[in-house]
């Protein structure tokens, strides 16, 4: 039997970062995860490139049942503070899009970062190691694992959602938060591509691998980046975020022109390059297969002068209105991130601590606590 301060279960980003400072406060740090390498979700991330933090991250920026749950915690470590770390490191970052970094080389940069930093703090970490049970007892936890039994002072559930199956993802920390009789806000896949029915999939079927800026919509929320269409119906950056707010029944509208009033575009070529073709003028700000895709569904004329204000205001509002109602998203296997999770209200927001279970401590993505890069 192995006996330590703190067990991490999970050596993901939080996992690690929590065992790194408890290493710093030395402590005896074990942290465990069923995976055969640590951080495999921050190797993927961001093309394989890490997009590891935001410049504009604040509280404001993250969705949960409780908004102001992540308030102290942020305020007491910010991006400027991990920012710092990676600069000390000497890691080449680059800003893509909407204050979003990026690592210029690889993901395995970061991860070589966190594990070495655990490495100097004496944390022990055992990959390929799985928690079959887990129990409170009078001065701590007791954990049987696939490697023997380990007990510990306090314990940390850092599993992660149920986001990307195939890399081994579950609800165990879910299981875990139930067993010790904290609730768990509906979880549900985000940051995910949008799906639609056979007959929209059909009629859209040209459009696949076609990609455009817009604004994405859903009631009072909306994005705007880059949007592409699939063979299963949208995805892109616009998308994913607009896919934490969207709920099954609802529609979504997407302005693919935006800053651009279409309508008085086609009216201003009517009268001035009537005899312009009207997939001319519409290409001008739509990528053309989109643009024809439009024009054949309103039924317009071939020249801008032919244009009736009828066939104009149907063509506008395809383009800088589109309503289309998703049937469903491409669920937990593509999704980046899981909403919902161990409810708030049951940890302390200072410290993860569970409220009713002392030396109990959730922490990221577990929790039902889920960041988007930035709304408009």
């Amino acid at each position: 039997m192995d006996q330590f301060d703190v067990v991490v279960i999970g050596a993901g980003a939080a996992g690690m970062m929590c065992a790194i400072e408890a290493g710093k406060r030395g402590r005896r740090v074990l942290v465990i995860d069923h995976a055969a390498a640590p951080g495999e979700k921050i190797r993927i991330s961001g093309g394989g490139r890490c997009n590891f933090t935001n410049i504009n991250a604040a509280p404001a920026n993250f969705i949960s049942a409780n908004p102001h749950f992540a308030i102290s915690a942020l305020r007491r470590y910010t991006a400027k503070d991990f920012i710092a770390w990676v600069e000390r490191e000497g890691i080449a970052y680059h800003e893509k899009t909407l204050g979003q970094l990026f690592c210029d080389n690889s993901a395995k940069e970061i991860i070589a970062m966190l594990t070495g930093a655990m490495r100097q703090a004496g944390v022990t970490l055992r990959l390929k190691t799985t928690v079959e049970r887990v129990e409170q007892e009078d001065d701590g936890f007791s954990l049987e694992t696939s490697g023997g039994r380990v007990t510990c002072d306090a314990l940390v559930i850092a599993s992660g959602g149920k986001s990307i199956p195939k890399m081994g993802a579950t609800g165990f920390g879910y299981d875990i938060a139930r067993q010790f009789g904290l609730n768990v806000v509906e979880t549900r896949p985000a940051l995910v591509p949008l799906t639609f029915e056979v007959g929209m999939l059909e009629r859209l079927k040209p459009l696949a691998g076609v990609a455009v800026d817009a604004v994405v919509s859903c009631g009072k929320t909306k994005f705007a980046e880059a949007m592409l269409f699939t063979h299963r119906g949208l995805s892109g950056p616009s998308i994913l975020q607009i896919s934490s707010y969207w709920r099954e029944g609802q529609a979504i509208t997407v302005d693919m022109a935006p800053g651009v009033d279409i309508a008085a575009t086609l009216k201003t070529a009517r009268q001035t390059r009537g005899k312009q073709a009207a997939i001319t003028v519409l290409s001008e700000h739509l990528p053309r297969r989109l643009a024809q895709l439009i024009l054949d569904e309103a039924a317009a004329p071939s020249n801008a002068g032919d244009l009736s204000d009828k066939a104009i205001g149907r063509i506008a509002t395809a383009v800088n209105a589109w309503t289309v109602k998703p049937v469903g998203s491409e669920g937990y296997r593509t999704a980046e991130v899981t909403l919902g999770g161990v409810d708030t209200n049951g940890l302390e927001s200072k410290t993860m601590q569970a409220k009713a279970v002392p030396g109990l401590f959730f922490i990221g993505e577990v929790v039902d606590v889920t960041g988007w890069p930035r709304r408009v």
